[in-house]
């Protein structure tokens, strides 16, 4: 017997032949350049948590409670002190359009990230409001996290997020609560397509704009991974070669942690990458609060259940 919640889910999606979608102006291939922005809000005994987070530059974490990792803790203060900035620049001096996925907490305790945030029209991603897990907390203290996260966007940025993205993966009760809270358009917890699609938050749809842990630079520090800057580059650039190969709409999401792709080597990756989507016809940079916009004004959920038959 297949278990209900295994039949449940939506393994089919739109099927071996995907409809024919269209983005703005005829672009084939749309890219969301993603800078994710938590340097502050990490697990730390100085916030008073039970662990010392991990992944600075090492994927685990080395000193614990009682003792503060003063090393990793330096990881991240590269990424909020210089890693920022040189991916900034590189966004800006390309001029194209960034949705920076920031914790709360991370944008408090750095006021000119959100002020180059207004300044240049990049929007913004829920990413609660510290970057630690929502899946051990209860539902009341997932809501009491969603509720402050909300309240520092809107004082220290000056709007609240329209989209959300947790820290890592969603709890059972994310999507549930997004809902209840009202405002959100979009969330970012599912990898399932190329494309946008809705997903089902008891009887109504609510849509997805996948997120990508393959075009992430994450797998600097996984295994396998990525050992050299110009392997996160390869996968990069074949991934969108290939998807515009494919001549069906779809869209590429590149996520860069400003320590870890905030360093000269990875940075320069990310300037390559650009300016190879830049001279590949067919490809356009849209933020991703745009694509959510256009695919719920063009497909919206009526049409996405008639194109999947």
């Amino acid at each position: 017997m297949i278990p209900d919640q295994v039949r449940e889910r939506d393994l089919v999606g739109y099927g071996p032949n995907p409809p024919a979608f269209a983005w703005p102006d005829g672009a084939k291939v749309v890219v969301n350049m993603v800078l994710v922005y938590e340097e502050g809000s990490e697990s730390s005994v100085i916030w008073g948590d039970n662990r010392n987070e991990g992944w600075g530059e090492y994927p685990d974490p080395g000193v614990q409670p009682p003792q503060r990792d003063r090393g990793t803790e330096a990881h991240y203060e590269y990424g909020s002190r210089a890693g920022v900035w040189r991916l900034a620049r590189i966004f800006d001096a390309a001029r194209i359009p960034v949705t920076v996925s920031a914790a709360a907490v991370a944008l408090e305790l750095n006021p000119a990230v959100p002020a180059w945030m207004r300044e240049h029209g990049h929007d913004l991603m829920g990413h609660g409001w510290r970057w630690i897990p929502l899946w051990g907390m209860t539902r009341d203290e997932e809501r009491e996290h969603l509720h402050r996260a909300i309240e520092t966007y809107e004082r220290v940025l000056g709007q609240r997020p329209l989209g959300w993205n947790c820290p890592s993966w969603p709890s059972e009760a994310t999507r549930e609560l997004l809902v209840e809270e009202g405002g959100f358009i979009y969330d970012s917890d599912g990898c399932a397509d190329d494309i946008p699609y809705y997903a089902r938050c008891g009887s109504e749809p609510f849509l997805v704009v996948p997120y990508s842990k393959t075009y992430n630079d994450s797998r600097f520090l996984m295994s396998p991974g990525f050992s050299s800057p110009r392997d996160f580059l390869d996968t990069l650039t074949t991934g969108l070669d290939e998807l515009v190969h494919e001549g069906r709409a779809a869209m590429m999401t590149v996520a860069m942690h400003a320590r870890w792709s905030g360093q000269a080597a990875r940075a320069a990756v990310v300037r390559a990458f650009i300016e190879h989507a830049r001279s590949t016809p067919g490809v356009a940079f849209m933020r991703r609060v745009d694509i959510a916009r256009w695919w719920l004004e063009q497909y919206p959920p009526e049409l996405a259940d008639h194109a999947r038959g």
